[in-house]
């Protein structure tokens, strides 16, 4: 038996979390070739701090050094029935781009019949003045692989071609068993549905734990894209998945080796200053009245993110 899910035009006659297609996805190339060449200045970047699709974008704009090339804007974390929109307040701003109001206008200047939720990230181009994407998966990949030219001289080569298909082949796993896994799980609008997300959820967290066991990141002895990827989860999942998600099997620091994984990540300043509590737990406990009615935000978890991590020594 199912009840209404939290999204209900995304969720199964069964209950399944069912996540929407995201339907403006044209790409930024460093030839012009798709109509929108990388250039400085030209395009903008609207984000959330408590999104994790959005987070890595702001990783990878910082540790590229790509922040005087795309500018950026954070929405306040409380999204109501008009989706997230642009206010002062700590950590978030007004919109001085456009100056829109809310996001949804930028999504009905772009494509008047659009229909699906407003999402972040999306990337706004000031010359057509439309979006150009809200597809979050090719934003970070066209950031590595189209602005070279703009990226600071020790940018890390986050999408190395040698280690392209072990990296896609790996955020796929990662995003269907985790990084859309605890959604599934928070958004399933049935037993059996929360059931099998949840399960294979704690699996594919298992095969990490196991995979980071004598290696220090995902794929290739270096930071790539897919650290970044699985990092935005696990930044979030002892502060809300486990208790406002319900994926409560096991938390992150029960996991040594993802604990410890997570942690050495965090304390380089381009994760760890990108990462801020208060936005993601305001946005989740108060955005997600099906799952929170009362509203209110918990105080925990008082996990210590900069204890020492221990895995500088790890091969590949």
């Amino acid at each position: 038996m199912s009840g209404t899910g939290q999204f209900p035009a995304e969720t199964s006659a069964t209950g399944e979390f069912v996540r929407q297609k995201y339907s403006i996805r044209d790409r930024i190339t460093a030839d012009g070739s798709s109509g929108f060449p990388a250039e400085a200045g030209r395009y903008h970047l609207y984000v959330s701090l408590a999104c994790p699709w959005a987070h890595r974008a702001i990783i990878v704009r910082r540790l590229l050094g790509l922040e005087d090339v795309i500018s950026m804007t954070v929405v306040d974390p409380v999204r109501d029935e008009r989706g997230w929109a642009f206010r002062d307040g700590p950590g978030h701003s007004v919109d001085g781009v456009c100056g829109f109001q809310f996001l949804s206008e930028a999504y009905l200047l772009t494509d008047p019949e659009y229909t699906g939720r407003y999402t972040v990230p999306c990337i706004w181009d000031r010359e057509t003045k439309r979006l150009v994407t809200n597809n979050y998966p090719d934003i970070t990949i066209d950031f590595e692989t189209q602005f070279g030219a703009f990226q600071k001289p020790d940018a890390p080569d986050l999408y190395p071609v040698a280690l392209r298909e072990e990296i896609d082949e790996v955020n796929e796993l990662v995003y269907q068993g985790v990084n859309n896994g605890v959604y599934r799980t928070g958004f399933a609008a049935s037993q059996e549905a929360y059931d099998a997300a949840v399960h294979t959820l704690f699996a594919r967290l298992d095969w990490l734990e196991e995979r980071l066991a004598g290696q220090r990141y995902l794929v290739g002895g270096q930071l790539t894209e897919a650290d970044v990827r699985l990092f935005t989860t696990l930044a979030r999942f002892d502060a809300v998945y486990v208790g406002h998600f319900k994926c409560n099997l096991r938390r992150l620091v029960d996991y040594p080796n993802l604990w410890g994984y997570a942690r050495d990540l965090y304390q380089r300043p381009e994760f760890g200053e990108s990462v801020n509590f208060d936005h993601i737990k305001r946005h989740y406990y108060m955005t997600h009245e099906q799952l929170n009615p009362s509203r209110i935000v918990p105080a925990g978890p008082l996990n210590d993110w900069m204890a020492p991590h221990g895995r500088e020594g790890l091969g590949v």
